[in-house]
């Protein structure tokens, strides 16, 4: 790109023609006051404060708006001359007269050396800088609200000033509103809105976490302004290595290896179902990953625990085992609920005055330093029940203790309880993912009634599968805490190499056969075999049995209709050989 010279307040620059003079003064650290300049939109010079005094080639000066003036070669700029600042002062003078004395405007003033305007100050909260209606038109591309009317009448607001459906609720505007006219507001005026609070990042393009592999951003086209409305860019445009490509496309990849290990996770229980409750319908009535995400520090309540008013709360209570433990739901123990609950009361009482109420049926502190932690929060004032929440209700307006009551039934004090809190925390149980048998059947191992993948053996394989070469870590396998995760998976990427290095595997002697005079090519074979070991040969039309996987189950010898399958050496003639041995 072709470069000019030119200087500003006596200082040489070179920049690049088409560039502006504000631009340029702030590619040397010069400032010169705007209300309206975004550098990805088009200047517009609406607030005129960005004033400086252009002397050309010929000596000939005068005052221009810095924002949208272009950089030429041999110009000078002069940005604090008497003249100028006279102007700038002028300027805003007379915005403020229309305008509030919002602190945009008024610390402006300030560094101006403006005490009082000449003309006092009017009530309008827009200062009609245009942004908000540039970037939605420039950039989002929605064009979802504009100017109306003119001269002293004039305002922004959307089409017909009714509300449009063109609005996509990106905020860029509010973001760059410089007054705090424009604002986004949650529709039922909750300060904090438990489920929608993310435990990572939301924006469009962003590292997914920390541990990301690969440890690079990715755009998610649900946030992605482009893939909404077919603007925007502004990434690809500011990317130094012209990295980012908004054409590119999902596409799958195959990818041959020996070993896999299956490390899919589990999912959260949604307490929606059980009414009693009142998830999804009282306020303050949360899940334990809501809560968890409310005290990140990294999150939008800074750490700090709030109700949905943005109030402390005065009451927690914590119930143990929802969904866990429950004929109606899962009938295991998740077997991290009772410590993270534990946790948490902890962090309650470390954050806030609040009182908590931890309602447990058995409560399971098995690891190392479980029970001393337990201890711990006894001392520090944790009211500790033995019976499970048996309902969650609201506390009408007579309740002066609570928004809401937690009842249920003390069985160590043979007593009913009711409980006025404020928030209410459901520990609920993990649970398989909803694809977990779609996966077991894709990888030939077995998933229990419950979902979880069924281990090779309890005790001694429990990372190990049916099938050579897949391994089980996590709480793919079973519910289990971040340590014994950990373990699992050490263990089964051990496993995993210790194959790879070897470098063959070791077969058993048995497995089927299938005789190709006897087979009809039904294919029946090929649906009952659990490790997908059978085949079908297109050019014999009969099928074949893949020795590495077959486990000799014995499953597809008994379904053949013909009689074409048999295990190796299992035969009868050998059978019988083999009963004559022994009995002579």
């Amino acid at each position: 790109m072709p470069k000019v010279n030119m200087t500003v307040d006596g200082r040489p620059i070179t920049v690049d023609e088409g560039s502006y003079v504000l631009q340029a003064a702030e590619a040397l650290g010069i400032e010169i006051p705007t209300l309206c300049f975004f550098k990805y939109v088009k200047p517009y010079a609406a607030c005129r404060i960005c004033v400086v005094e252009a002397k050309n080639k010929r000596g000939r000066t005068r005052i221009v708006t810095a924002c949208n003036y272009p950089a030429s070669e041999g110009i000078e700029i002069l940005t604090r001359t008497p003249r100028v600042m006279a102007a700038r002062k002028l300027n805003l003078e007379m915005l403020m007269s229309r305008c509030a004395p919002m602190p945009v405007l008024t610390d402006l003033a300030r560094k101006l050396g403006i005490d009082q305007p000449r003309w006092g100050t009017g009530t309008d909260m827009c200062i009609l800088c245009g942004l908000c209606v540039r970037v939605c038109d420039e950039i989002v591309g929605a064009q979802a609200i504009g100017f109306a009317s003119r001269g002293i009448e004039r305002f922004v607001t959307t089409p017909f000033e009714v509300d449009s459906d063109a609005c996509i609720l990106c905020g860029a505007c509010a973001a760059l509103c410089p007054t705090g006219h424009i604002r986004m507001e949650e529709a039922s005026d909750r300060e904090v809105v438990h489920s929608e609070i993310t435990l990572g990042p939301n924006a469009a393009i962003s590292v997914p976490f920390r541990q990301a592999v690969p440890n690079a951003p990715r755009i998610d086209p649900e946030f992605c302004v482009h893939f909404r409305t077919g603007g925007c860019k502004v990434c690809a445009s500011v990317c130094p290595k012209e990295c980012i490509s908004h054409d590119d496309v999902e596409r799958f990849e195959e990818v041959e290896v020996g070993t896999v290990v299956l490390a899919t996770g589990y999912q959260d229980f949604d307490p929606t179902p059980f009414k009693q409750y009142g998830y999804g319908r009282l306020p303050n009535v949360i899940t334990s990953m809501e809560f968890e995400r409310m005290n990140n520090a990294a999150g939008s309540t800074g750490g700090k625990i709030l109700l949905e008013n943005g109030k402390e709360p005065r009451a927690i209570a914590i119930l143990h085992c929802i969904g866990s433990r429950d004929e109606n739901a899962h009938p295991y123990c998740s077997r991290v609920c009772c410590m993270y609950a534990l946790k948490f009361a902890h962090l309650v009482k470390e954050k806030t005055s609040a009182e908590v109420y931890q309602l447990y049926i058995d409560l399971r502190a098995f690891g190392k330093g479980y029970e001393e932690f337990f201890h711990r929060i006894l001392e520090e004032g944790v009211n500790v029940i033995r019976g499970k929440g048996a309902e969650v209700v609201s506390a009408g307006r007579d309740c002066q203790e609570g928004s809401l009551i937690v009842r249920c039934e003390d069985t160590l004090a043979a007593k009913f309880r009711e409980i006025p809190v404020d928030m209410v925390v459901l520990c609920t149980a993990l649970e398989a993912n909803r694809d977990a048998k779609d996966v077991a059947r894709r990888f030939g191992i077995s998933v229990g009634a419950d979902g979880w993948f069924i281990e090779r053996h309890p005790k001694l394989g429990p990372v190990s599968t049916t099938t050579d070469g897949i391994f089980l870590a996590g709480v793919c396998q079973s519910p289990k805490d971040i340590p014994d995760t950990v373990a699992q998976g050490s263990g089964a990427a051990a496993h995993a190499m210790s194959l790879m290095i070897r470098g063959e595997v070791e077969m058993d002697g048995a497995y089927a056969v299938i005789d190709d005079e006897v087979c009809s090519g039904c294919r029946l074979c090929n649906d009952l075999c659990p490790y997908s070991a059978i085949g079908f040969d297109e050019t014999k039309k009969t099928s074949s049995v893949n020795p590495a996987l077959c486990k000799a189950c014995g499953t597809c010898a008994a379904g053949c209709p013909s009689g074409a399958i048999r295990a190796l050496h299992f035969a009868d003639d050998q059978i019988y050989a083999e009963i004559e041995g022994i009995l002579s």
